[in-house]
């Protein structure tokens, strides 16, 4: 159902608000460039931060503005339940095509646990429901076999991996086959991913170059291996960059960099250290991109 090159979207700030103009242009920008989707108040558009209204905010005006040319993957997830089905609700009212959910942090929910908090969402809200495994930031992985029973609940459609592990990844593909979509959440393997089953990608880097991403991902589906595998290397040095500190902190300053946002982040976020800032800059010059 979701496939291809997804771009995680920031979210800019300005004078600590939402810059509703810098954020329209950069959903044009994706949308001229070839990205197949984008996703809304996900880690890298700092939902953490944001208020309630402003979560409803973004993901109402990623789909007016997106108006139907490419899905809309609006980020709903929460460590409570019903908090994550309020957002699922208000993303199905909006017009989203689809949620992506993070799994419940901090509190670390058993498999069980985790089963019956995606279980719940989808059964309350019928759009499509994406799963979002991210250990590294939530302290809980979820395993194949949850992923696999998930899978069974028909709104539940894929899942995004980012628990850096090829053979989870390959055994969440031997356990449900085509029942279910890898995404990719992890851009350093995105073209691993592709070779062991997965359909595409929600990606940090796709937000400096989502038409290198996206060429990635249709030289792949058109069978030209070769080609997808050498711009995966071309840009694996952005890939690298995109996480030398806390994401969405290399890539909002990639941004601001390259004239699209301001560097403006919500604390607990901050300004790159002055170091990796330079060796960022460097990368960005190597790729044309400043």
């Amino acid at each position: 159902m979701f496939h291809g090159s997804i771009v995680a979207i920031i979210t800019p700030f300005k004078n600590g608000k939402i810059d509703e103009k810098s954020f329209g242009d950069l959903i044009e920008f994706h949308i001229a460039n070839g990205s197949d989707g984008i996703v809304p108040c996900g880690t890298t558009g700092e939902s953490a931060t944001l208020s309630n209204d402003e979560h409803n905010r973004v993901v109402r005006l990623t789909v007016e503005v997106a108006a139907g040319r490419v899905p809309v993957i609006a980020g709903t997830g929460s460590n409570s339940t019903d908090e994550a089905i309020y957002f699922t609700k208000y993303a199905k009212e909006c017009g989203a095509d689809a949620a992506l959910l993070i799994t419940p942090y901090y509190n670390k929910p058993m498999q069980e646990g985790l089963y019956r908090h995606f279980k719940a969402i989808a059964e309350e809200v019928d759009i499509p429901i994406i799963p979002y495994n991210v250990p590294g930031r939530t302290g809980v992985n979820m395993l194949p076999s949850t992923v696999a029973r998930l899978a069974e609940i028909n709104n539940i459609v894929a899942v995004k991996e980012a628990s850096g592990s090829m053979t989870q990844i390959c055994e969440i593909y031997r356990l449900c086959g085509e029942r279910l979509s890898i995404l990719s959440g992890e851009d350093a393997i995105n073209f691993p991913i592709l070779a062991a089953g997965g359909k595409g990608m929600i990606s940090v880097t796709a937000n400096i170059v989502p038409k290198k991403m996206g060429d990635m991902w249709d030289a792949y589906a058109s069978g030209d291996i070769a080609r997808a595998r050498q711009i995966h290397y071309e840009i694996f040095d952005l890939h690298q960059i995109m996480f030398i500190e806390t994401n969405p902190i290399p890539v909002k300053t990639a941004l601001a960099m390259m004239g699209k946002c301001t560097e403006e982040m919500r604390l607990p976020l901050c300004s790159m250290a002055e170091a990796n800032k330079a060796k960022l800059r460097q990368v960005l010059i190597d790729n044309g991109l400043v």
